[in-house]
């Protein structure tokens, strides 16, 4: 894919998988890079000039109030 500047190199992309009982190869651990790097190159990118929305709409300023248990008679 021609990333010149990954960060995480093949051994390490096989450690962390490993540490999730997940077995790779070093070929496949380049794949599996390769197609992360794409992923976030265009994951921000904004469409036709438009602003890349925030989650701060979801967001919300209340607090929840703590549901109490109701108690048995």
């Amino acid at each position: 894919m021609g990333f010149t500047d990954k960060k995480v190199s093949i051994k390490k992309a096989i450690i962390a998988l490993a540490k999730n009982d997940i077995e790779i190869n070093d070929t496949e651990a380049a794949v599996i890079l390769d197609f992360l790097y794409f992923m976030s190159k265009n994951y921000n990118k904004p469409k036709d000039g438009k602003e890349v929305e925030t989650l701060k709409r979801n967001r919300t300023s209340k607090k929840m109030p703590k549901k109490v248990p109701k108690q048995g008679i």
